[in-house]
């Protein structure tokens, strides 16, 4: 970090920040920063950019209680009010704070045994129900950088989600064992349509839609040798099995194989049955030569999320603790599904926007039970929240840790610090008055 001056304004450099936008969470960004201002943001993509440059910390009050400004303590106190009388709380997102925030809020969830659930219910929740049936073969991206000479995109698009996934990780760096880069590498990608990822690779498969446990299975098929019979592949998948064997002769003389799948197979007919597939698929590939596997996640901490609930319950996300130990079922859980049941009778959301996009069942009943909502930005849900809190954001004021998609931690950098409070601070503070109002004795240092 350095300052200079800079048309007489004060001018600090924060070098290598990290970006919080995707799931790629890039910590080689040089913020400069004047005042309360990113003006620039060397080497972040162009969501990046946008991220950076267009945060501004908004002229709202801290808290707002029934829809009217409120001392903090007053939100506090009555958020803590909300939950610890509630008795079926639902606690959801998560996935854009600190893995630091997580942890508190899934402590809140043990004391008042509410249902803790996060984002990856409504995206890769699929893949999270397949690492347990089936295991996953995974590695860093520090490994696909320098080791991966076959790339393989399964319904996911970088080029638009993930803008340096190619050039900082997958495509186009030089590596440890590929010195030219882009020139070593093969690329595929599988998807229902031509995508601007697409117009990168080497083979663009065009597969029909819902029909990617079909095409997964073919390969397995072909993995092993097996007969197959060409019109039915070809009727099935809308590719021909020619197409299927060329691709299983590359896969297998490939020297370190890579297939990196997103919300195009985990959301379409299928779900967790397309992951387990994928995932089985790349085991199989592990009898010729190493292959990984990996999702695209897209939230900056979505894949902290999963880590943290999974420390603390044993379970990704939609875990019930209302018995006193955890209890994991997708469907059942899960907050879209709970709020569509009109089950719960109070929630606190964390860094999310259900108001937004949830079914109509669920935004209708989320609207008629008394909740907290906290997020940087005003949104549809903190304008119906019983308690909205006005917080900090993630990664540009506030420190941490976060989860790359790749499961490696990264320290976060902030440019410059908020007059609002850190999520983590206001967490903490409804965590404490929740134990009280409960009668649980406070622990004597950390979180519960």
């Amino acid at each position: 970090m350095s300052d200079t001056e800079d048309n007489g304004l004060s001018l600090k450099i924060v070098r290598d920040a990290t970006c919080t936008f995707c799931g790629c969470v890039c910590d080689d960004i040089d913020l400069h920063v004047q005042g309360h201002k990113i003006v620039e943001a060397k080497r972040a993509c162009v969501l990046g950019t946008a991220w950076f440059l267009n945060h501004e910390i908004e002229d709202r009050p801290s808290c707002l209680v029934e829809g009217q400004p409120a001392p903090l303590a007053d939100g506090i106190e009555r958020a803590a009010q909300i939950l610890a009388t509630a008795r079926y709380p639902l606690i959801y997102g998560l996935s854009d704070t600190t893995c630091e925030s997580q942890r508190v809020a899934v402590s809140i969830g043990d004391w008042i045994g509410g249902l803790v659930d996060t984002t990856t219910s409504v995206c890769h929740g699929p893949s999270g129900m397949a690492f347990q049936n089936v295991g996953e073969v995974t590695a860093t991206l520090g490994e696909v950088r320098n080791r991966g000479d076959m790339i393989i995109f399964w319904g996911s698009n970088p080029a638009e989600s993930h803008p340096r996934h190619f050039t900082k990780y997958s495509l186009m760096p030089k590596g440890m064992f590929l010195p030219n880069g882009r020139k070593d590498r093969t690329c595929v990608v599988v998807d229902v349509r031509k995508t601007k990822s697409a117009k990168a690779a080497d083979i663009f498969i065009p597969i029909k839609p819902r029909k990617d446990f079909e095409a997964l299975w073919t390969l397995r098929a072909l993995a092993q040798d097996l007969p197959l019979d060409g019109d039915l592949v070809e009727r099935e998948t809308g590719v021909a099995i020619a197409v299927w064997q060329d691709l299983m002769v590359r896969m297998k003389k490939a020297r370190y194989g890579v297939i990196f799948f997103g919300m195009g197979l985990t959301m379409t007919r299928g779900k967790h049955a397309n992951s387990e597939a994928l995932l089985a698929l790349t085991r199989d590939m592990n009898r010729y030569t190493r292959f990984v596997c990996k999702p695209n996640r897209g939230h900056g901490n979505v894949t902290g999320a999963d880590n943290v609930v999974s420390w603390r319950t044993g379970y990704p996300f939609g875990v019930n603790l209302a018995r006193g130990y955890p209890r994991f079922n997708p469907g059942e859980y899960t907050a879209s599904d709970v709020l569509a049941r009109r089950e719960a009778d109070a929630a606190m959301i964390i860094a999310s926007d259900p108001m937004a996009n949830f079914s109509q069942p669920a935004r209708e009943h989320l609207a008629s039970i008394p909740y907290i909502a906290f997020d940087p930005k005003e949104t549809p849900t903190t304008r119906h929240a019983t308690v909205a809190f006005n917080v900090a954001t993630y990664g540009i004021n506030v420190p941490g840790t976060v989860y790359r998609m790749d499961d490696v931690p990264i320290p976060l950098r902030p440019a410059f610090e908020s007059p609002l409070p850190s999520d983590f601070d206001v967490l903490q503070g409804i965590e404490k008055r929740v134990r009280e109002l409960l009668g649980i004795v406070p622990a004597a240092a950390g979180t519960g």
